[in-house]
């Protein structure tokens, strides 16, 4: 197993990044639509081998000039098809497609009737209706057709549903649907996108609406990449492990992004001639009775590789520390002094608080936690905390891993964006919030769930989807991953690394145990979920 960081690509840059590609000369507009069309009807040719019924529904541009191409190849292909389209003229690229089409078949009007006609029939639908472009909310006539795409009661049409970049009404810049919520709209369960995934693919609504997701090579690499390493790249990448389900047909997009996560790997499994040498993080854990959460970070610290770890727990609680694991060794803390004391070892090298702390001796510990100025976690009780110290004390070696109640208390007026409908697109996302967070106050931001996004000071972020792993929602497990991106950090990690290495070995650890985790069977799962990732 491998880890992909591949680039992700806004609906801007992609067109930039087509634009360009034209501009050059060596390819034309009608050159990359035949090439993505024939990549979806390869596609689906290889889910459903034998030749059957496909409806292509084709909208007013572009992606609609691709419907057209799906069409001529799997009719040539032996598949009985039947297009339904729009009356417009389209732009010079689509409409050339629609005449060679009309060559071979006719096109009926894209209404809710037309398709009603035979939908207990329908073995395939190519949803060709809107891509990367949509800025509005679909209405009148295409609006019926999505909704009778989404209705449960059609004939299970959602089950055979190929997107042709995305499900018609998603916003790829944001995953969510644009209009009222309670608007119905379609999910695939393929969705064939090009070059390079987009944000709305991994955020929000994204991936449930697009099913498997497969990514088609055509031929903009080049292109791409002077686009993303451009002097006004966004840096934007996705984490995944190979086996998550995406279909990659882009090999050449793995580490493509200037930071190596490999390298990164390979740090964690390096050898040291001494347990310093792979760092020493510090819990901090809170009174009597709340030291569960501390210990589950501690643990996982541990697990992840650091070479010592330390639970600083006020003199009262130790008692409750003193079970097993052996490995993790126990100071004092009762006090900012006691704390400021035991930061003089220079080889304390991480720092993790929030966990079980409580948010009043988190208020306290905070100022010297931040004014070590060491890399550092901050987690839970902590993120409450910090609503009472100067931002400005924050540094870019602190982690801030809030989730959403939590990112709305630290930063209400980005939470309130995120809440409002999405009447327009691009719609704000969750890129969008975690990156100005992240440049207000100057740490990196890990935006916990099940789309988990990191954001860094300098602009970078990186998204890491795990909503495959819907059993990683139970209690503690964020105390789990506070506490093995502080163990990476103690190991050296650059702390958007730290994060984004953490974020995916901890959603490996919840997939190789399984349904029924609980948050005490993470750590000690983690030593295979880098195994699996090839540590």
């Amino acid at each position: 197993m491998q880890i992909r960081l591949s680039q992700v690509l806004t609906p801007e840059r992609m067109r930039k990044a087509e634009a360009a590609a034209m501009d050059s000369g060596q390819v034309t507009g009608l050159q990359l639509m035949e090439r993505a069309g024939a990549a979806v009807a390869g596609h689906i040719r290889l889910r459903w081998p034998r030749p059957a019924q496909v409806t292509v529904l084709c909208g007013p541009g572009n992606n609609g000039g691709d419907g057209y191409v799906i069409a001529r190849h799997l009719q040539q292909a032996g598949w009985r098809v039947r297009v339904l389209g729009m009356a417009n003229t389209p732009g010079p690229d689509a409409a050339e497609m629609k005449r060679q089409w009309l060559r071979m078949g006719g096109v009926e009007p894209l209404t809710a009737a037309n398709l009603q006609q035979n939908a207990d029939h329908l073995h395939v639908v190519v949803d060709a209706i809107f891509g990367i472009g949509l800025t509005r909310p679909p209405k009148g006539e295409i609006a019926a057709v999505l909704s009778l795409l989404a209705d449960p009661r059609a004939g299970g049409i959602g089950n055979r549903i190929v997107a042709v970049d995305c499900p018609s009404g998603l916003c790829l810049d944001s995953g969510r649907y644009l209009g009222t919520v309670d608007a119905r709209r379609p999910a695939a369960r393929l969705t064939v996108t090009f070059d390079s995934p987009k944000p709305g693919h991994l955020l929000a609504q994204g991936p449930a609406a697009c099913g498997e997701l497969v990514i088609a090579d055509i031929g903009l690499r080049s292109w791409r990449d002077q686009e993303v390493d451009g002097p006004n790249a966004a840096g934007l990448a996705a984490i995944w492990p190979e086996f998550d389900g995406v279909d990659h047909d882009v090999p050449d997009q793995t580490e493509r992004t200037p930071a190596n996560m490999l390298g990164s790997l390979a740090k964690v499994g390096s050898r040291g001639a001494h347990k310093f040498d792979h760092g020493h993080a510090l819990v901090v854990a809170g009174g009597a009775g709340r030291g569960g959460a501390a210990r589950l970070s501690a643990r996982a610290a541990l697990r992840i590789g650091a070479g010592l770890v330390t639970i600083a727990a006020p003199a009262a609680a130790q008692a409750e520390h003193a079970s097993r694991p052996d490995a993790l060794m126990r100071r004092s803390v009762d006090d900012a002094g006691d704390l400021h004391a035991l930061l003089g070892d220079g080889r304390v090298t991480a720092l993790c608080i929030g966990p079980g702390c409580g948010v009043e001796r988190a208020g306290e510990l905070l100022p010297a936690v931040l004014a070590c100025r060491r890399a550092c976690v901050l987690d839970a009780d902590a993120l409450t905390a910090l609503a009472t110290i100067p931002r400005d004390r924050l540094h870019d070696r602190c982690v801030l891993t809030p989730h959403g109640g939590e990112f709305a208390r630290l930063f209400p007026d980005l939470a309130a964006r995120l809440a409002e409908p999405a009447l327009h697109g691009p719609a704000f996302s969750r890129v969008d919030a975690a990156r100005a967070a992240a440049g207000r106050c100057g740490a990196v931001v890990l935006l916990k769930g099940p789309d988990t996004v990191i954001a860094a000071p300098d602009g970078r972020v990186r998204i890491h989807s795990a909503f495959d792993v819907p059993w990683l929602a139970t209690a503690g497990s964020g105390d789990v991953l506070a506490g093995t991106i502080t163990g990476l950090l103690a190991r050296g990690l650059d702390p958007v690394e730290a994060a984004s290495l953490g974020a995916l070995v901890h959603a490996q650890a919840a997939r190789g145990f399984g349904p029924g985790l609980i948050a005490d069977d993470l750590p000690d799962h983690i030593p295979a979920a880098l195994s699996a990732l090839g540590v």
